[in-house]
């Protein structure tokens, strides 16, 4: 694990003593990391990402300026996250309500999901292997591998075509 990122690659950037950062990582500016977070080699991490803490990044991700990755997000290799993804961790959005009892429940992304920027993952949901969110897209349930899904709420449209699979 690198332990060493230049300073001209993560300029004001808050990461937590004990985040591990692979090597070839790259970080951009402005960029939070907080506690128990492990990134993988070759990642890309670009400008004003959060990452809440307790995540996993595979080898290979791009996260695209402006993502929010939410505590407790499990992201496998070969991602690809646009501008402005976020992910959300409370299905019932329990702050500051006593009778609640906080459960997390963050998604996972598994390997070369394609997810379109500005897109929303809500809490627990899983986007299959090799699948593609269309930009714009709330992502309320599941999706299958393979899958292309689109839309307010998210549905699938169609399946990723066989050239585009790693």
């Amino acid at each position: 694990m690198q332990t060493d990122i230049p300073d001209m690659l993560q300029q004001h950037c808050v990461i937590a003593p004990d985040a591990r950062i692979g090597e070839a990582t790259r970080i951009g500016n402005f960029v939070l990391i907080r506690d128990r977070t492990v990134i993988g080699a070759n990642c890309m991490i670009g400008s004003y990402v959060d990452i809440e803490g307790d995540v996993e990044i595979g080898d290979f991700v791009s996260l695209q300026s402006g993502c929010y990755i939410t505590r407790g997000c499990r992201i496998e290799d070969e991602v690809f996250c646009g501008p402005r993804v976020v992910t959300m961790n409370d299905r019932s959005i329990s702050h500051r309500r006593p009778g609640m009892t906080f459960q997390r429940h963050a998604p996972r992304i598994l390997r070369a999901a394609r997810i379109g920027g500005s897109s929303m993952l809500l809490p627990g949901v899983t986007i299959g292997e090799n699948a593609f969110v269309a930009a714009g897209s709330v992502v309320t349930a599941d999706v299958p591998d393979r899958a292309v899904v689109a839309g307010n709420p998210a549905r699938v449209v169609r399946m990723v075509d066989p050239g585009e699979i790693i």
